[in-house]
């Protein structure tokens, strides 16, 4: 897991402009004109729109746009909660693509959607029959688990009225997710238990490996031998006429404005190193 998410890491550094910026928002209207094109079939044909919806057999007869549309899908059929739903989403996955930038949070959620498609067809295979998929729910889930994770005490008002931590969420849909597992292995419905395991493994893939740092950062920060990061950054700009130089390749901001420069945690004191060596340097040990 670290290597795969130190080279995605690695990837969004060097492609920063990859992916669909403000990604949500197109997610979030996409449901709704699905949701409005729902009214106006529904009295005519339920199933109008199941070609928006993922069915492996369909898509190997060349409907490729179902791996795409079957997130467009609305999970609910009341406009009120429809409206809360994808309003809570696009909050979430604009603060997400605003902290990683679009390239990482584009991987995520697509990295999610395919994970979906993944264990829709094992479970499939599983089962030996295949079912439609409509909807991003187990897409969304894993979005959700990475902001409470990265944002625990993020306060959210449940039901309007009662002031709720994101972590205490967390875990309660972390509950409910275990025991769906259980229940469907209990039936014998393997797509409840493939699913929302992959959707799992795209959040560990993605998240676990910074949760870890943030948390090693918090403690190596808070150590009595510790240096003053932002004393130590002061007196190197103080001294020199660059605030950042990669102590391997020797390049600076001032030479390079539009690179990237990062501080080693795993480094003995404050070493700085630009996108293309933050991965690939060997640690200076005291």
């Amino acid at each position: 897991m670290k290597a795969i998410y130190e080279a995605v890491d690695r990837f969004c550094a060097r492609h920063p402009r990859f992916g669909i910026p403000n990604l949500m928002r197109y997610v979030v209207i996409g449901n709704v004109i699905v949701y409005v094109l729902m009214m106006f079939t529904r009295a005519n044909d339920a199933s109008a729109l199941s070609f928006l919806t993922f069915y492996w057999p369909a898509v190997l007869k060349g409907e490729i746009w179902r791996v795409i549309t079957f997130v467009l899908v609305p999970q609910d059929s009341s406009i009120i909660f429809l409206a809360i739903s994808l309003y809570f989403y696009y909050w979430i996955g604009s603060v997400l693509e605003n902290k990683w930038g679009t390239a990482k949070f584009n991987l995520y959620y697509f990295g999610g959607m395919a994970a979906t498609i993944i264990g829709a067809v094992l479970a499939g295979l599983v089962q030996g029959s295949h079912f439609y998929i409509a909807g991003a729910t187990y897409v969304n889930l894993s979005m959700f688990l990475a902001f409470a994770c990265l944002f625990p005490d993020t306060q959210v008002m449940l039901f309007f009225v009662i002031p709720v931590k994101m972590k205490w969420l967390a875990y309660l849909d972390a509950a409910l997710f275990g025991f769906d597992i259980i229940n469907s292995i209990r039936l014998g419905l393997w797509s409840g238990v493939v699913l929302p395991i992959v959707a799992l493994l795209n959040f560990a893939v993605f998240i676990w490996p910074e949760v870890r740092y943030l948390r090693e950062k918090a403690a190596y920060r808070h150590s009595p031998q510790t240096v003053q990061f932002k004393k130590a950054v002061k007196q190197q700009q103080q001294q020199r006429g660059y605030n950042h130089k990669c102590a391997v390749c020797g390049r600076t901001d001032a030479d390079y404005p539009d690179l990237q420069f990062r501080y080693c945690s795993k480094c003995a004191g404050y070493h700085c190193f630009c996108q293309d060596h933050i991965f690939t340097h060997v640690h200076f040990e005291e």
